[in-house]
């Protein structure tokens, strides 16, 4: 069989599809991978592992009518030179316009259309004003139109499908399952011992709607009491309105509470480094893979109770949910983490026991093989 996977971004087609694709490849079929060229090691990385590679003109943000249309004109030619016999599309816009251009390809022919909903994003959080109204009606008219056109919708966890279902956006001829994330490579993301000294890790995009500025006020009113405790960021900078300013990052190095790093590709030495990993994210996870790679690695986690990332905590078991938005309640439950340091070893070792038991991406990736009718 022939099979296109698009993306919108070409490093996730290695970091976080990799191991599905090779899978693909494995089972004896023909693999295409389909993304804007970010870094030009993407292509030579896909064709080692048995994947053809092709670039295709996609912004993965902002709606621009004008780009997006040449973007699905664009996919409609890729889909009738390349033929494939099921496609499989994962976050916003290859969600929407791969989906509507293999269809548009494909008139009076059966084949497969899925889509794997990663998340919902910054158009569905719940701040209030009119920018985000209208991102709100766009995305929801989008998902309808793409979504038309799919034969099964892939989620990463209830909350996303049942918030779907009252959007009615998922077409009644639709099949939906709900697996674990993207998964986590148990292997690759090995249990490691815990640092001496208390360390809490952030690893997100440094913008507000991942919960970076919440982190940072905790982080300062814990370091008050208990200096020896150290805290960390790492990511990369963004641009626009939710990003974290240039301001704010060298004020915190200043006030000496949080350390901010830049981000890296190899997160490991990170989380090795650290026994607490904490996203007190409101954006719109699907499941948050760098929460799925801490609990891997062997540690306790404190998140929010939202969408996605209540998936990764067991409460009080392997981590703490918290509020959205609520610096006093995550100021409190890492303050748990600091009084109580033998519990941080034993949700660490908690952690690592749910991750093989539900995120294996072993595991998700035969879910995923299963729904599509490729096992």
């Amino acid at each position: 069989m022939k099979i296109a996977v698009i993306g919108g971004y070409a490093p996730s087609l290695i970091n976080f599809r990799g191991p599905l694709l090779k899978r693909l490849v494995a089972l004896g079929h023909e693999v295409h991978a389909l993304a804007p060229l970010h870094t030009p090691d993407v292509g030579p990385q896909l064709e080692a592992m048995g994947v053809e590679y092709s670039m295709i003109p996609l912004e993965r943000r902002g709606l621009n009518p004008v780009a997006d249309i040449g973007s699905l004109l664009h996919l409609k030619q890729v889909m009738h030179r390349i033929d494939p016999d099921l496609v499989l599309s994962y976050t916003f816009k290859p969600v929407v316009y791969g989906s509507m251009a293999a269809r548009m390809a494909w008139v009076g022919h059966k084949k497969r259309i899925y889509a794997l909903i990663t998340g919902l994003g910054y158009a569905f959080t719940e701040d209030k004003g009119l920018r985000r109204r209208i991102l709100f009606n766009v995305a929801k008219g989008l998902y309808r139109a793409g979504l038309r056109s799919c034969d099964g919708v892939i989620f990463q966890n209830p909350d996303d499908e049942a918030f779907f279902r009252r959007l009615g956006v998922i077409p009644e001829h639709a099949r939906t399952t709900v697996v674990g994330g993207s998964g986590v490579d148990l292997a690759h993301y090995a249990q490691a011992p815990l640092p001496e000294k208390p360390v809490f890790l952030c690893l997100t995009r440094l913008v507000r709607s991942k919960g970076v500025a919440l982190f940072a006020e905790a982080a300062q009113r814990l370091k008050a009491k208990h200096p020896e405790a150290i805290f960390r960021v790492a990511g990369p900078l963004e641009q626009g309105g939710d990003a974290i300013t240039p301001k704010e990052i060298a004020r915190w190095r200043k006030e000496g509470a949080l350390e901010v790093l830049d981000g890296v590709d190899d997160v490991r030495p990170l989380l090795a480094g650290a026994g607490i990993y904490v996203l007190p994210s409101y954006y719109r996870e699907g499941t948050p893979r760098s929460v799925l790679e801490a609990m891997s690695m062997g540690r306790a986690v404190i998140t929010t109770d939202a969408p996605g990332c209540r998936e990764t905590v067991v409460e009080g078991e392997n981590g703490f949910l918290v509020p959205v938005r609520d610096a006093d309640a995550l100021t409190e439950a890492m303050g748990k983490c600091l009084t109580d340091p033998a519990r941080v070893a034993s949700m660490g070792a908690a952690s690592r026991r749910l991750a093989e038991e539900r995120f294996d991406v072993e595991k998700v990736n035969d879910d995923l093989l299963r729904f599509m009718e490729l096992i």
